[in-house]
């Protein structure tokens, strides 16, 4: 189930908490009523040193124009280096920072929340940036998705834009991320979603994969689940607010999407999980063994990273106190762009 947003711009708004999913009991396991974490608030996950994060206040005070942008984005991921801009790469960073830079003839910088690996795709993703009232009226929405829409490569899509205020970060007002995983158990290949899913080709145990999800819900470290080298230094406790395993279709071919929410997720942490599970549902491991994973905090004794192009960074959740213009009003109510906080 799709999550439900505010009616002011289904693009951009979410609840503060998922605590329930349409999906049968069996697949589904969640944390109920999870505390949402506090995007205003210092970050303390358990047995580690508390990690600041700014406020808006804070951050407006710091930011050098009066307002900010959200972008609404989408791509396909298969031809990118991931979404990080890097020195020697296609990315999609590069090619948003590199449109925009050009129509506001001045450098202009981006963030995001939910950074995607090499060939990982995007269904909804908010990327903001800092500007100035005046030269966002220089075009209608409609003009700046369309302008940038020109310049960006063809498997990016800019689907909305809005105002924001000074000070908003499209990565630490986010709540939660929210990715899906497709994966294919038929005999045949699926070839109309060649580069969309896992051509698995067998079928899964799902009681079984529900089961080891359980160990994985709640807050724990994730040590086992991400790349070491990227996590060197840095916490590896996250928290899982839910995983979903359920029938879906892909171009009317049956598929297995697993869907995983969570506050925030470490380096391949997600393809992680799904080749773990998997182990689990070809019948290679017992459900139990998920909870011997999590403590062994090595990367070696999870499973394999399952195959980028299966997963989608799905949306990204943001607080409903977020006031954020819709297209038809932008131009007539441009000066009254608040936050009510």
């Amino acid at each position: 189930m799709e999550t439900p947003r505010s009616s002011h711009n289904p693009a951009f708004i979410s609840p503060e908490v998922h605590s329930s999913y349409s999906c049968d009991e069996s697949c589904c396991v969640s944390v109920e009523e999870t505390e949402a974490i506090d995007f205003l608030e210092t970050q303390s996950p358990s047995g580690t040193t508390p990690i600041h994060r700014p406020s808006l206040k804070e951050r407006a005070s710091q930011a050098e124009r009066d307002s900010a942008v959200a972008l609404e984005i989408a791509y396909d991921g298969t031809q990118f280096s991931g979404f990080a801009k890097q020195p020697q790469g296609f990315t999609v960073q590069g090619e948003i920072e590199q449109a925009l830079s050009l129509l506001m003839r001045r450098p202009v910088e981006v963030v995001c929340a939910g950074r995607t690996d090499r060939g990982v795709h995007c269904r909804s993703q908010i990327v903001s940036f800092e500007a100035d009232r005046a030269e966002m009226m220089l075009r209608t929405p409609h003009g700046w998705c369309r302008s940038l829409n020109a310049l960006v490569d063809t498997a990016i899509t800019i689907k909305a834009i809005a105002l924001m205020p000074a000070g908003f970060s499209a990565r630490f007002d986010a709540l939660n991320r929210e990715y899906r995983y497709f994966i294919s158990t038929t005999p045949y290949r699926s070839v109309l979603n060649e580069g969309r899913c896992w051509d698995l080709g067998k079928p899964l145990d799902l009681e079984a994969m529900t089961a080891a999800a359980h160990y994985l819900v709640g807050e724990h470290d994730f040590a086992s689940f991400c790349m070491a080298a990227s996590a060197k230094g840095k916490s590896t406790i996250r928290s899982i607010e839910s995983i979903a395993l359920e029938d879906a279709e892909l171009c009317g071919e049956p598929m297995l999407q697993i869907t995983i929410i969570g506050n925030a997720f470490l380096h391949s942490m997600v393809r992680a999980i799904v080749g773990t599970l998997v182990a689990v549902g070809r019948g290679r491991r017992e459900p139990a063994w998920v909870a011997s994973v999590l403590a062994a905090r090595d990367r070696q004794a999870a499973g394999e990273n399952a195959p980028a192009a299966g997963l989608v960074l799905w949306s990204v959740g943001y607080p409903l106190n977020l006031t954020i213009l819709s297209e038809a009003t932008w131009p007539a109510q441009w000066d009254q762009a608040s936050v009510c906080l």
